[in-house]
């Protein structure tokens, strides 16, 4: 009988505990970087359209800061409660000292389905949810960022909100339009930046990736931007699924095609171009890299088996489980950590927020050199690491990652 699958916190804390056992962390500064340093659980009472009065719950958890301010997403979402929230949260930490930019790792969340909120409703939600977490968050202590269920205009309406509290501060939050001190780039950095760390482990597991067969679980902002910068370098993307379905095409998709029906329709259901197969399926073909950019916990022990990509690049947080990754390990089958694949949002994050306080502004072609530059010396730190540990990316990637948060811990000397 197959073991019950590890929660996202739980898989977050068995990650963190392998790095510390690889590292020799000893035991008092694992309670260091296992807790958070702050969380803050808030009410939000909403008027609804119709009149009536609707609470939402609302978290920010502040994981660790002792790289620089803290940095992470606010995700709208029905499962975004406090455990969930907690293990982004650690995730962040890893992820920005992986890449190496100074900041901390935080997470938010609103338990909230958005599609279930008029546009007016989502404003007034968006606006309680940053007062209410506006005494822990500004430009230099913790800067939110759009996630699942929230987009560029959640973080206008956050910045404007914030701003009436403490005065124009455009480096309060990131992912902003860029008509308010958005960064160019910063919409396609994350799918840009899975594509670049997929380049890379490509050819060092001996793949080309001129013709290179690619299937993208997912079709939102990060799968169809990596679609698109796949297709630029040569290689063929031959499944491409959203909620509802999948579209295949072994000999490779008509992008322009199939992002023409979706943008027409709201869906790949009924998609005249390729075989249509289901989210299931499309894990399971035989491709050179699968990339997982939908949502956690895909592939579990029960599929984990059945996978045929040569190479998985993790563009979702947590789209493998535990349990999957041990079997995927195993079977020797090359798995890029999310915490490495998909950090190219933070990366620009952290170029918007730099331009902000500078008040000035990149051009794309700057951000774009300056993310493929940062992106791929966290790969080579990862790949330096695996090799001299004779360990997984994933493993070594938390290994760099950890020990980079314990150094900056040990000199600032405040435990």
């Amino acid at each position: 009988m197959p073991q019950p699958e590890l929660s996202i916190l739980e898989t977050a804390h068995a990650y963190f505990n392998e790095s510390c056992d690889l590292l020799e962390i000893d035991d008092g500064m694992r309670e260091v970087l296992l807790h958070p340093w702050r969380e803050l659980s808030v009410s939000l009472p909403v008027r609804m359209d119709d009149g009536g009065i609707k609470v939402f719950n609302g978290f920010r958890v502040q994981h660790n800061g002792a790289r620089g301010p803290y940095k992470g997403g606010v995700r709208f979402s029905p499962g975004a409660d406090a455990d969930h929230t907690r293990a982004l949260a650690m995730l962040m930490t890893w992820k920005t000292a992986l890449v190496d930019i100074p900041f901390g790792g935080a997470k938010g969340g609103v338990q909230v389905r958005p599609s279930d909120l008029s546009e007016a409703e989502l404003n007034r939600l968006t606006r309680r949810y940053t007062q209410a977490i506006s005494h822990i968050i500004g430009p230099q202590r913790d800067i939110p960022a759009p996630d699942m269920g929230t987009n560029a205009q959640v973080m206008a309406w956050m910045m404007d909100a914030y701003g009436q509290l403490h005065g124009y501060s455009p480096g309060s939050v990131t992912g902003k339009p860029i008509e308010l001190g958005g960064s160019y780039g910063r919409e396609a950095a994350t799918g840009r930046g899975v594509c670049d760390i997929a380049m890379l482990a490509a050819t060092d597991a001996g793949l080309d990736m001129h013709g290179a067969t690619v299937a993208i679980q997912g079709f939102g902002n990060v799968g169809s931007f990596a679609a698109r910068r796949m297709e630029e370098t040569g290689a063929k993307v031959v499944a491409l699924s959203d909620r509802t379905c999948a579209a295949y095409d072994p000999a490779g998709l008509d992008l322009d095609q199939v992002f023409e029906h979706k943008a027409r329709t709201g869906t790949l259901e009924g998609c005249p171009w390729g075989e249509t197969i289901s989210n299931e399926q499309i894990l399971e073909l035989e491709v050179d890299i699968l990339v997982p950019a939908a949502i956690e916990g895909v592939i579990t022990t029960e599929n984990a088996g059945n996978i045929r990509a040569k190479l998985i690049v993790e563009a979702a947080n947590s789209p493998i489980t535990y349990g999957a990754d041990a079997i995927l390990k195993k079977r020797g089958v090359t798995v890029i950590p999310d915490i490495l694949a998909n950090a190219g949002g933070v990366i620009v994050s952290y170029f918007e927020w730099a331009q902000n306080i500078q008040r000035f502004r990149w051009t794309l072609e700057r951000v774009n050199d300056e993310l493929h530059t940062t992106i791929s010396r966290g790969y080579e730190r990862t790949r330096d690491m695996a090799k001299e540990r004779n360990v997984t990316h994933r493993e070594a990637a938390y290994a760099v990652a950890v020990d980079a948060v314990v150094k900056a811990i040990d000199l600032r000397g405040f435990i």
